[in-house]
C-alpha cells in the first residue's frame, strides 16, 4: 500500500539499519533484501525491488530525500530514477539531468548484472536524461591504469561527463573523448567551477550523493574516500536551487560479511570494509547522523517541491 507523507518528508529504505533518525522520516524495513542487493545484483533481482519500491513507496513528487545505507546499495539509484523519469513523464524532448557526488566513477565494467559501481552507465544511457556529472572523482578507477575498465559509450555519446581531481585522464583525449572529462587541480576549484554550471542551467535535476565523495575528515563511509569539504558539498546542492526534483543519498556506514561467495571475493579486491568493530561502527554512525541532517536541510531548501 502506498503511504502519503508530505513532499521534503525524508524516506528510509531500511536495508541495512545503517541511518540514524531523521526529523518526519518514513522508515521502510527492507532489511530482507540486503544480502541480495548489496555490492551488486543479477538484472531480475533488481526488477524485482522496483516493484517492491512501488508497492511500498508513494509517488515521487510527494516525499522528500531517499536515504538507502552504504553505498554498497548505490546502485539502487537506478530504479530511483526510473521511477522518477516515469512518474514526471520525463521523455526524449523533456529530459531530467542527473548529477551525482562521488568518489568513483559508478561506470565501470560488471558482466554480472549490476553493481554500486557500474549502474552510471545504466541511467546516462537511458533517453529520458539529457546528461549524467559525476562529480568529486578522486579515484584511480578513471586514471590510465584503470582506462579499459570504463563504459565508453555514455562518454562518447556526450551523455557523461567525469568531473575529478588529481587524476590522469589523458586517456580520455587520446581516445577522443576529451569533452567528457574536466580534471582539476584541487576540490576547491571543481566545486566553484560545478557551482557555476549547475547554477547557470535551468534542467530539471535529480541528485544522488555518495558520501564517499566526502573527505574522512567530514565522515566515515565503508569506501576509499575523497576529498570534498562539508561546505562544498552543501555549496553544490545549493546551486540547484529550485531544480531538484528528486535525490537520494547513500555512503553510510554499516558492517556485513557476505554469505555470497563471490560478493566476498569482489569487494575484497576492490579494498572495501566492510567488518567494523563496534566502538568504531558506533562513533562513525554517529557522525553520520549529524551530517545527514545537515544535508537532508540543504536539499529540502534546494528542492523545486513546493513545501
Amino acid at each position: 500500500m502506498n503511504h502519503t507523507v508530505h513532499p521534503l518528508h525524508p524516506v528510509v529504505l531500511d536495508i541495512d539499519r545503517s541511518v540514524g533518525r531523521l526529523p518526519h522520516e518514513q522508515r521502510i524495513d527492507m532489511a530482507g533484501w540486503q544480502e541480495s542487493l548489496r555490492f551488486g545484483c543479477r538484472l531480475p533481482r533488481l526488477r524485482s525491488f522496483a516493484q517492491a519500491l512501488d508497492a511500498c513507496l508513494p509517488p515521487t513528487h510527494t516525499h522528500g530525500t531517499v536515504f538507502f545505507g552504504s553505498g554498497d546499495f548505490h546502485h539502487l539509484s537506478w530504479p530511483l530514477i526510473a521511477r522518477a523519469i516515469r512518474q514526471g513523464s520525463y521523455r526524449a524532448d523533456r529530459q531530467l539531468r542527473i548529477v551525482v557526488l562521488d568518489n568513483h566513477p559508478d561506470n565501470m565494467r560488471f558482466p554480472f548484472g549490476v553493481h554500486c559501481g557500474s549502474w552510471v552507465r545504466r541511467v546516462a544511457l537511458m533517453p529520458e536524461v539529457s546528461h549524467v556529472i559525476v562529480a568529486g572523482i578522486t579515484s584511480a578507477d578513471i586514471g590510465g591504469g584503470h582506462a579499459w575498465e570504463n563504459y565508453l559509450r555514455p562518454l562518447a555519446a556526450g551523455k557523461l561527463s567525469y568531473w575529478s581531481c588529481g587524476v590522469d585522464t589523458g586517456w580520455g583525449r587520446r581516445l577522443g573523448l576529451g569533452r567528457a572529462f574536466r580534471n582539476f587541480d584541487d576540490l576547491a576549484s571543481l566545486s566553484a567551477t560545478l557551482c557555476e554550471t549547475l547554477a547557470a542551467d535551468p534542467r530539471p535535476t535529480y541528485l544522488s550523493i555518495d558520501k564517499d565523495a566526502l573527505s574522512p575528515e567530514v565522515v566515515r563511509t565503508n569506501w576509499d574516500q575523497g576529498r570534498m569539504t562539508e561546505a562544498q558539498a552543501l555549496a553544490i546542492v545549493a546551486s540547484l536551487q529550485g531544480r531538484i526534483v528528486g535525490s537520494d543519498v547513500t555512503g553510510e556506514v554499516s558492517s556485513y560479511r557476505y554469505t555470497t561467495a563471490w560478493k566476498r571475493w569482489l569487494s575484497a579486491g576492490d579494498g572495501q570494509d566492510t567488518e567494523i568493530d563496534a566502538i568504531t561502527l558506533r562513533q562513525w554512525q554517529h557522525g553520520q547522523a549529524g551530517f545527514n541532517q545537515r544535508l537532508l536541510a540543504a536539499i529540502r531548501r534546494a528542492s523545486a517541491i513546493p513545501g
